[in-house]
């Protein structure tokens, strides 16, 4: 069962869903959509070491900070998962995730194959989707459609892609993956899984 047009999905307990694929792929689109169909649904902000690029807002998109800094929380355990990705790291603070959880609340997290493969060991009943892109030449057209990056990183992300995609596949983490094509058919599939793995109230 899914919900449709402006009408939320609503779950009885809390839950912390998992959305990773390469970059180009459409999750963070798919993200937001489930912040505003998904009721009682909030973002889980990550850290990261990497610089702000147009349109981030400190707080909401990420926390920025130092690499000092997050090595210094990383060694306090304070990360429910962390991993490195093209020379930054990225990582999500424990608390405030395991809290939401316990306050009944559904946890959207984007995080890349690494961290999916951690929070899989931490956390089994976590709901953990990688969505893909339909084709090779449709995931360069929305990475250069960002025009926010290097030639040099562009090629690196491209590259690194089809290791993503061997390495979700490999580590039997992701029960479930998604061909992002058509944004709002793939939508409607997340929230389809959401629901499936979740009670409804």
């Amino acid at each position: 069962m899914s919900s449709s047009g402006s009408r939320a999905t609503s779950l009885q307990k809390g839950k912390l869903v998992v959305i990773s694929g390469p970059s180009g792929a459409g999750k963070t689109s798919i993200c937001n959509a489930l912040l505003t169909q998904v009721e009682n649904a909030y973002w889980s902000v990550s850290a990261t070491t990497r610089p702000l690029r147009r349109g981030d807002v400190e707080g909401e998109s990420y926390q920025f900070v130092s690499q000092e800094e997050f090595l210094a929380r990383k060694g306090r355990d304070e990360f429910l998962e962390s991993a490195e990705y093209i020379g930054h790291h990225y990582g999500t603070p424990r608390e405030p995730v395991v809290q939401a959880i316990a306050e009944g609340k559904v946890i959207i997290l984007e995080i890349d194959v690494q961290g999916g493969i951690q929070i899989a060991a931490k956390m089994p009943e976590s709901v953990r989707i990688f969505v893909l892109p339909p084709n090779s030449d449709s995931l360069r057209a929305r990475l250069e459609g960002r025009n926010s990056e290097a030639d040099d990183v562009l090629a690196k992300r491209l590259a690194n892609a089809d290791g993503e995609i061997a390495a979700a596949r490999d580590s039997d983490c992701y029960p479930y993956f998604v061909v992002n094509d058509i944004l709002e058919d793939t939508i409607e599939q997340v929230k389809s899984i959401i629901l499936k793995e979740g009670a409804c109230a």
